[in-house]
């Protein structure tokens, strides 16, 4: 089959692709403005060299306090300030930090009580880096401020909530010529970083489908009921219903197809649910009928699947499930015309067969097979840091690997591995998914959050 001519499509459908685009935005009443005259295109931005960089963090309950931990223990960093609505999860902080090195961490101002104290701390502090670690509804505000206070903002996943404020989030990068980048962990997991390498070496040819989730089951968070995770992200399964956390399965498989990096563009996206069961059967069972989570209607579905229809026409599956009682996995799926690869167990297949593992394409080469297969292709990246990022932890170290490249991207003043339209775009399933479902799966045309721009940023390198 004869391969897609990809500058040939771009200018063929440049025409019908911003025409879709208007419609798509107008009947979602997001219609983007140009861009300003003095903003700065941010895909391949490098920032100017910061070499001591003065951190700030928002945030430090169950992803922040890791986080700061890891971010002090890595060497031209210093914790200027730690922000949170809790005084003893600040003071936790602080201690931690300054156990890791006093000399770099011993003047940490701590911000807390009343939920406006990130802001004062914004007023305040003079910082190169603010880390925003709250719950879902306040990452845009915080990040958008932190930009407007002269600060680079990293912020956990998702970016945000709406499509208005993803656009937002761009404008203000673009304007302030600040970093605004999500924080995808999973797009440093080893396999991932292997199956980077393998789909930039051209093992499996051109990609054609990807396959994401995040299958998750984890309904024991309502047992957080005044403070953590499942205290304010249960009303999000009550309120809405669509793909509410593509993300994870969603950041790494975009990255192999190079989706908004010069080879091809997220199109469309159609999503369906299954009915919602799970979290009012886990609540009736749990708790007694008056309380708070059995007066709540679960709107939103057990199950959610969404398929994206890229420029090219590729497609990629994307699955979210919290509820069902069933294994964890990501997928981390990808096709291409020489052969596949799949996480969740780790497998390959290749057209000829996985060299002394299989014979050709009609099984699966896993498990040990694989070693000989993921020694080869062990990311460069992995090799350098891998050992280091397995002892400090995160996720099996794909926190602190994660972390560690923000910090060297700002030291060195290169571009960052995920750029702020990465994040919007991966960000926006969760809200194009909530339409689509909402109009009995009608397809929702992405915005372009790059503005044309995706067609000559750089894709992904293989970094060492």
């Amino acid at each position: 089959m004869k391969s897609i001519d990809r500058r040939n499509f771009i200018k063929k459908s440049s025409l019908s692709a911003a025409s879709l685009y208007a419609v798509g935005q107008l009947k979602l009443g997001e219609a983007a403005s140009e861009r300003a005259i003095d903003a700065q295109y941010m895909g391949d931005f490098a920032a100017p060299k910061i070499e001591n960089v003065r951190i700030g963090i928002i945030g430090v309950g169950a992803r922040g306090s890791g986080h700061i931990r890891q971010l002090a223990s890595i060497e031209g960093t210093e914790i200027v300030a730690i922000c949170d609505v809790y005084e003893d999860l600040v003071k936790r902080s602080m201690k931690a930090c300054k156990s890791i090195d006093r000399n770099r961490h011993g003047q940490i101002k701590a911000y807390y009580g009343d939920e406006n104290q990130w802001l004062k701390m914004l007023e305040t502090e003079k910082l190169d880096a603010v880390f925003v670690a709250t719950n879902w509804n306040n990452h845009a505000p915080m990040a958008i401020e932190t930009m407007k206070h002269g600060a680079h903002v990293f912020v956990e996943v998702p970016l945000a909530v709406t499509l208005s404020e993803m656009w937002q989030l761009v404008d203000t990068s673009e304007r302030t010529k600040k970093h605004c980048m999500m924080m995808e962990n999973v797009n440093y997991g080893r396999e991932e970083l292997i199956y980077l390498n393998m789909c930039r070496q051209g093992l499996l040819g051109e990609l054609l489908h990807a396959e994401a989730a995040y299958i998750h089951e984890l309904r024991f968070q309502m047992e957080e009921q005044k403070r953590g995770t499942g205290s304010w992200r249960t009303y999000h399964y009550a309120k809405r219903n669509g793909n509410l956390y593509p993300t994870h399965g969603l950041g790494p498989v975009a990255q192999y197809m190079s989706l908004a990096r010069g080879e091809d563009q997220f199109g469309t996206l159609t999503s369906f649910s299954t009915p919602g069961r799970g979290r009012a059967l886990y609540a009736s069972k749990h708790y007694p009928a008056d309380h708070k989570w059995n007066q709540l209607d679960y709107k939103g579905g057990d199950l959610n699947t969404s398929i994206i229809k890229t420029a090219m026409g590729k497609t990629v599956m994307v699955q979210w499930d919290e509820t069902s009682p069933r294994p964890y996995t990501r997928h981390n799926l990808v096709q291409g015309t020489l052969g596949i690869v799949a996480g969740y167990p780790n497998r390959v297949a290749l057209e000829g067969g996985v060299p002394g593992a299989t014979k050709d394409h009609e099984s699966w080469a896993e498990g040990k097979q694989l070693k000989e297969l993921f020694e080869t292709y062990e990311h460069p990246l992995y090799k350098r840091i891998g050992d280091l990022a397995k002892k400090m932890g995160g996720h099996g170290g794909m926190d602190f690997l994660m972390l560690y490249r923000i910090i060297e991207c700002l030291q060195n003043g290169l571009p960052l591995d995920q750029n702020i339209y990465e994040g919007a775009f991966w960000s926006a399933v969760a809200p194009l998914s909530e339409t689509s479902v909402a109009q009995n799966g009608m397809p929702q045309q992405f915005p372009d959050f790059t503005r044309g721009n995706w067609k000559t940023t750089k894709p992904l390198e293989i970094i060492a």
